[in-house]
């Protein structure tokens, strides 16, 4: 038997203008411009005040309060509208905040490469050669399997099961590695290798044979290639009765191939463009912050939505359909102010959050001296501001900033304290660039160990473990000591 109950509870949610403005926080510079489109795509009632750049650094603090709330959206549209707060409030009229685009920006080009991509170079090599059909077919499908790095991961049993689904050929196992040969031959060397060891021999066996460097370094790939990327010399220098002048030699010919030959034509595509979202300028020691203008855009609500509104208001009431017309004009006319209400408290957020990190780092962003990143946690920001600790995250995970010495993620001035032994609370990036430079520096032949890089912190009055030490030579992606041993 089904037994009904009655409760009652207490839930804390979040309103939608709330979760546009934490979706629009975490955005970056570089995709706000996507969600503005988007948003002036779906709202017809939302309007693009300007079609210049909007490139350019904006005030310090705009006037606005930064403490400004949403307005919470009403349940269910009244009857009875009111137009005044449409058609009287400047603020969302015309969106502007006195922004001023540079002309100079407009006219800058960026000139395009037109080449080759890696797979139509592959194509065009494999269209010069006099092939049979079966051979064309079988080559064409070789390429395609190829990944980014170059290699032949697909079994050839899979490729001749691909032949014969995707083109209806029917291929032997022989055939396939024939073709295979071929293409093995293109440039870039090592082309269609299936793993690294046979794409180093590729390359070798491409150079001459008569050195004797390049024949003892063929030897060593093909028999001791887990020692050689282990750094194990020692036990190769015994196997080839070398000494270490020769076995350097061999070294350096190895040293000299590619393991990802297919990533050689791709280098200058995979650059990754970073639009600051913060300018940070030092006039005379005294640092100015202004945040790009990519984040205030001249957005204003549609005049003729406003007006439009302001006659259906002034129609007649009981008709239904004019009801409805109401409604959804009313509906896209909060819609847009929403919208820019979200952006405006964004740019709000931005400032006050930026501008607290500053004075925070105020000694290191005068300099750009590492050693004075002060310990600075989330939590520290977060209380300066009077705002949650998410929305600082927010801030601090996707944003950068331009500064005379470079420009970086505002995640990372965020570090932990570390006490020395004079009792004074330092940054453990501190401690990072020291490691950083003390290994910098370190005898190649002989490479410093985490033991050794402990004693040497300890001498400087840094008093850390050895597992400490080996976590942050990690995090700066610094391998073991044998590892970073050079003949």
């Amino acid at each position: 038997m089904l037994k009904q109950t009655l409760q009652q509870k207490l839930l804390q949610k979040l309103s939608p203008q709330q979760i546009q403005f934490i979706k629009l926080l975490q955005v970056p510079t570089v995709s706000l411009d996507a969600r503005i489109k988007e948003e002036l795509e779906e709202n017809p009632a939302l309007e693009d005040g300007s079609l210049t750049n909007m490139n350019d650094p904006v005030e310090e603090y705009p006037d606005a309060d930064p403490d400004e709330k949403f307005e919470e959206p009403a349940a269910e549209y009244e009857e009875e509208f009111s137009v005044d707060e449409y058609i009287q409030d400047d603020d969302y009229n015309d969106y502007s905040s006195n922004y001023s685009p540079d002309d100079d920006e407009d006219k800058k080009e960026m000139p395009i490469a037109i080449q080759d991509s890696f797979f139509e170079t592959l194509q065009n090599q494999l269209d010069l050669l006099a092939l049979s059909d079966q051979d064309y077919l079988i080559g064409q499908q070789i390429i395609g399997s190829l990944d980014d790095d170059g290699y032949l991961r697909r079994p050839v049993h899979s490729l001749i099961d691909d032949l014969a689904f995707a083109q209806n050929a029917s291929a032997s196992e022989q055939e396939v590695e024939s073709v295979l040969k071929i293409i093995q031959d293109f440039e870039p060397a090592g082309i269609g290798a299936r793993d690294l060891q046979e794409c180093l021999l590729i390359q070798l066996n491409k150079k001459d044979q008569d050195n004797d460097g390049i024949s003892q370094a063929i030897k060593v790939v093909e028999n001791y290639l887990p020692e050689f990327t282990k750094k194990h010399y020692d036990k190769i220098e015994k196997q080839l009765n070398v000494d270490s002048t020769e076995l350097r030699n061999i070294i350096n010919e190895i040293l000299k191939l590619n393991p990802k030959p297919g990533d050689s034509g791709a280098v200058a595509g995979k650059q990754l463009h970073i639009i600051p979202d913060f300018h940070i300028s030092n006039n005379d020691g005294s640092l100015h912050l202004t945040l790009n203008g990519r984040n205030a855009p001249e957005l204003r609500v549609s005049r003729s939505y406003q007006e439009m509104f302001e006659h259906y208001e002034k129609a007649e009431k009981n008709d239904k359909k004019m009801k409805e017309a109401v409604q959804f004009v009313k509906q896209k006319l909060d819609s847009a102010k929403w919208f820019i209400d979200a952006i405006k408290q964004r740019q709000q957020t931005l400032l006050k959050t930026m501008n607290a990190i500053m004075e925070y780092q105020y000694e290191y962003f005068l300099t750009g001296d590492e050693k004075l990143l002060r310990p600075m946690i989330l939590k520290d920001i977060a209380d300066r501001i009077e705002m949650d600790i998410s929305t600082v995250s927010r801030v601090a995970n996707s944003k950068y900033v331009q500064t005379e010495f470079g420009t970086f993620l505002l995640k990372s001035f965020f570090s932990e304290a570390i006490q020395t032994d004079s009792g004074e609370e330092v940054s453990n990036k501190e401690v990072k660039k020291i490691l950083e430079e003390c290994i910098a520096n370190e005898d190649k032949r002989k490479p410093l160990a985490d033991e050794k890089l402990t004693d040497i912190l300890k001498e400087k009055g840094y008093t850390i473990a050895r597992r400490t030490v080996a976590k942050y030579r990690e995090a700066m992606n610094i391998p073991v000591a044998r590892l970073r041993k050079e003949l």
